[in-house]
C-alpha cells in the first residue's frame, strides 16, 4: 500500500501566489507527488524498534563523559533530562496522531507558528539526524579497528563501507529497514542485558568502592567511599549535555507516521513505550556500569564504557569478541537515524523547502533514496573534512566533540520548538482530533522547553560544546540565506502545508 497527497485542498490559497510572511507557493499536480509516495509497514513493534534503536549506542559509550563531575552529577543530570523526554514523548504522542504527517517535528511547527517557525525546527533536526550518525559511525570505525588490528589512517573506509551498506538496505524498502531495526535493536538490548545480569551476578559490584571513588577536585579516592557530588550542585548543570546522549533521537518517531499502517493508534504506543524502556536502560547502565571496577574516575575517560566494564568482569583474553558484540548497539543506533535524517529530508524537500528532487522516492521500492543519498554524502564529507584537516587524532577528538555537541546543541533547540508547537496547538488548534492527550499537558512541554534552554546554555559554558554551537550558528546562517533568497518562493502544497494552510479542516489523502 502506498500514500501520496494529491492536488491542493480547496480552502489553500492558489498555488503560485504569495502567502503569508512573503510565502509564496509554486503549482504542481499530482504527478509531483506520483513520484514522492510512500508505502505503509510500520505498526507498534516496529515503531517502539526504530525509537529505542536510535538510542541505544548512548547506551555503550559518551553517557560516561559526564561522570567527569562525579557519579550524582550524572544521576542527578540523568533524572532532570529523563523528565524533559518525559515531557516531550508525550507531548510528541498526542501531536503526531493529531497531524500524521512525515515532517513530524517541522510539521508540528509550521501548523502552529507559520513555515518561517517550521523551517527553523526542520533546520534544527536536519543538523541532528544528519550529524548524529556520522558520530555513530565514527565509534563504529574505532571499534572495528581495535577488532581486525588495522592501521588508524584506514578508519575512512570502514565509514564508507558503513554508510554504503546501511543506506543501501534503507532504500531497498520500508520492509526490509525496519525488520533490520527490530533485528538489531533487540540484539542490543540483549548485550545490555547480558551485561546487567553479570555484574549483578559477579559479585563485583562495590558502590561505594567504585561509583564514590572521585574526591573533591576529581581527585581519585583508592579506597572509594567519596562524595555523592565532588563538585557540588554544580556539576550535575555541567553534566546534563551528556545525560543527553542517554535519550538522543528518540523523538525522530514521528518521521515514520506516512509509514504506519495506523499512526491514530500506534504512534502514541511506540513513543511511550520506547521511552519508558530507554530510561529503565539509562539507569540500570550507569549505576551497574560505574559500579564496578574502574569506578567513576576510569569510566570518566573511557571511550568504551561498556566494553571495558566487560573486561573488568571477564578480563581481557576475549576483548575482540566483545568490541564485536558492543558495534552491535552502535549499528542499531547508526541503521535508525539513517533513516530519520532520509524522511526528514524527504518531508522538506517534498514542501519546497529544501530542493524539491530530494524527495523523490524509488520507482518500485517508495523509499526516499535521493534525500538518503544525499545526507549521507553530508554526513561523510563533514566527516572526512575534520579528518584530514586536523589529521587523524585530532580529526578524531573533532568528529567524537565538536560534530556530537553539533548534535545535541540542534536537538535542544529542536526540543524548544517543539515545546512551544504543543503549547500554541493546544491553545490555538484546540479542535483538532487528538486520538491520545498527554496527561502531562502544557506543563510537561513548557518544563521540557526549561530544560532544553538550560542544557543549551551550559554547552556554551564549555569551550569544546561552544565550538559545536557555533557551528550551529554558521550553518543555520547558511540555510537561512537560502530560505529567504531562494526557498520561500518554492513551496509546495504538501501534506503538512495544506494541513497547516486549511486549519487541520483538510483531510490527509491516501491513495
Amino acid at each position: 500500500m502506498t500514500v501520496g497527497q494529491g492536488s491542493a485542498g480547496v480552502h489553500a490559497p492558489p498555488a503560485g501566489t504569495q502567502g503569508a510572511a512573503g510565502i509564496t507557493y509554486t503549482t504542481v499536480d499530482d504527478t509531483y507527488f506520483e513520484a514522492r509516495r510512500l508505502k505503509r509497514y510500520a505498526r507498534v513493534w516496529s515503531l517502539w524498534a526504530l525509537g529505542v534503536g536510535a538510542v541505544i549506542s548512548g547506551h555503550y559509550s559518551g553517557w560516561n563523559l559526564g561522570l567527569s563531575q562525579g557519579f550524582g552529577s550524572m544521576f542527578f543530570a540523568t533524572i532532570i533530562i529523563a523528565i524533559m523526554y518525559l515531557g516531550l514523548t508525550f507531548s510528541l504522542a498526542e501531536m503526531s496522531p493529531a497531524l500524521p504527517h512525515t515532517g513530524g517535528a517541522y510539521s508540528f511547527a509550521r501548523t502552529s507558528m507559520g513555515p518561517w517557525a517550521g523551517y527553523i525546527t526542520g533546520i534544527a533536526e536536519n543538523i541532528e539526524f544528519v550529524l548524529t550518525p556520522a558520530v555513530i559511525v565514527f565509534f563504529i570505525g574505532s571499534y572495528l579497528t581495535g577488532i581486525f588490528g588495522t592501521d588508524p589512517s584506514f578508519q575512512p573506509v570502514y565509514w564508507i563501507v558503513c554508510y554504503a551498506l546501511f543506506v543501501g538496505l534503507n532504500v531497498i524498502g520500508v520492509e526490509l529497514s525496519f525488520k533490520v531495526t527490530v533485528t538489531v535493536t533487540v540484539l542490543a538490548l540483549a548485550c545490555l542485558a547480558v551485561f546487567y545480569l553479570s555484574v549483578i551476578f559477579s559479585g563485583k559490584f562495590d558502590f561505594s568502592r567504585w561509583a564514590l571513588n572521585m574526591g573533591p577536585g576529581g581527585v581519585e579516592l583508592p579506597n572509594g567511599g567519596g562524595p555523592f557530588l565532588p563538585f557540588g550542585v554544580a556539576g550535575i548543570f555541567a553534566t546534563l549535555p551528556f545525560a543527553v546522549w542517554l535519550f538522543l533521537a528518540i523523538e525522530q518517531l514521528p518521521l515514520a507516521a506516512e509509514e504506519s499502517h495506523d499512526p491514530q493508534r500506534d504512534m502514541p504506543k511506540g513513543i511511550i513505550a520506547g521511552i519508558l524502556t530507554l530510561i529503565v536502560s539509562a539507569f540500570l547502565v550507569i549505576f551497574l556500569n560505574t559500579g564496578i571496577e574502574a569506578g567513576a574516575v576510569g569510566y570518566a575517560k573511557s571511550t568504551e564504557p561498556l566494553l571495558d566494564g566487560f573486561r573488568a568482569l571477564f578480563g581481557s583474553d576475549i576483548a575482540k569478541i566483545l568490541a564485536a558484540v558492543a558495534v552491535i548497539g552502535l549499528i542499531a543506533s547508526f541503521h535508525t537515524i539513517i533513516f530519520a535524517y532520509g524522511r526528514q529530508i524527504y518531508s522538506l524537500s517534498r514542501a519546497g523547502y529544501f530542493p524539491a528532487f530530494l524527495s523523490v522516492t524509488h520507482g518500485t521500492r517508495k523509499s526516499p533514496h535521493v534525500a538518503l543519498i544525499a545526507g549521507a554524502v553530508l554526513g561523510l564529507a563533514v566527516m572526512i573534512i575534520t579528518w584530514f584537516s586536523f589529521g587523524a587524532d585530532a580529526g578524531g577528538a573533532a568528529i567524537g566533540g565538536t560534530l556530537l555537541n553539533m548534535a545535541v546543541a540542534g536537538a535542544m533547540l529542536a526540543y524548544f520548538m517543539q515545546g512551544m508547537s504543543y503549547i500554541v496547538l493546544k491553545k490555538k488548534f484546540a479542535f483538532l482530533h487528538r486520538p491520545y492527550t498527554s496527561p502531562f499537558g502544557i506543563a510537561g512541554a513548557a518544563i521540557c522547553m526549561i530544560i532544553a534552554a538550560v542544557t543549551l546554555y551550559f554547552q556554551l559554558t564549555d569551550p569544546v560544546f561552544r565550538a559545536g554551537v557555533i557551528g550551529v550558528v554558521i550553518y543555520y546562517a547558511i540555510m537561512m540565506a537560502y530560505f529567504l533568497l531562494w526557498g520561500r518562493h518554492k513551496l509546495i502544497l504538501s501534506p503538512e502545508e495544506e494541513f497547516a494552510l486549511t486549519k487541520g479542516e483538510s483531510e490527509y489523502k491516501s491513495h
